[in-house]
């Protein structure tokens, strides 16, 4: 459903809701200038939209001793739907890949992996992710260190959207 079709205050639930979903319902109710009920009512209903997928806790990945840190781009052999659909639902077995992503372009997708170490990695690499079915290639990039780490969207960003189509 397109973001035009909620109002300014759903909007803004979400944003505060992106920000902190810890927040209690009186609290959010507050920010966004309405009364308790209704907001959770609200919040309800946008989770059963799909607009709110899950509350989830932001875990710092070194201080649990994931050191490692990998973007791998993968060609397959086959494109074909089946084939792209089976390579996802491998890459959803695979605790290292926290996220997957086709692309177009040179590259069908790129992984984003975590490890605690570089030999854990390249076990997973060379047991695992070369040696499936339809891989064709493998490239990694090990990252050195991260810059931006922002989840969610730019409400920002959709409001001043919102504005110049109004």
């Amino acid at each position: 459903m397109p973001a035009t079709r909620l109002d300014l205050i759903d909007r803004m639930i979400l944003a505060e809701l992106q920000a902190d979903g810890r927040m209690t319902n009186v609290e959010l109710a507050r920010r966004v200038g309405i009364s308790a009920p209704p907001c959770l009512r609200r919040v309800r209903t946008l989770e059963e939209q799909g607009y709110i997928r899950g509350y989830h806790a932001d875990i710092d990945p070194r201080e649990l001793g994931f050191e490692v840190q990998v973007f791998a781009m993968v060609g397959l052999q086959r494109q074909a739907e089946v084939d792209l659909s089976a390579f996802e639902n491998r890459c959803r077995a695979w605790p290292l890949v926290r996220e997957c992503h086709m692309l177009n372009g040179e590259v069908d997708f790129i992984l984003k992996c975590v490890a605690p170490d570089l030999s854990t990695f390249q076990s997973f690499l060379t047991s695992e992710l070369t040696a499936a079915d339809n891989v064709g290639s493998v490239k990694t990039s090990l990252v050195i260190r991260g810059a931006k780490d922002e989840p969610g969207v730019p409400f920002d960003v959709l409001e001043e959207r919102l504005q110049i189509k109004a």
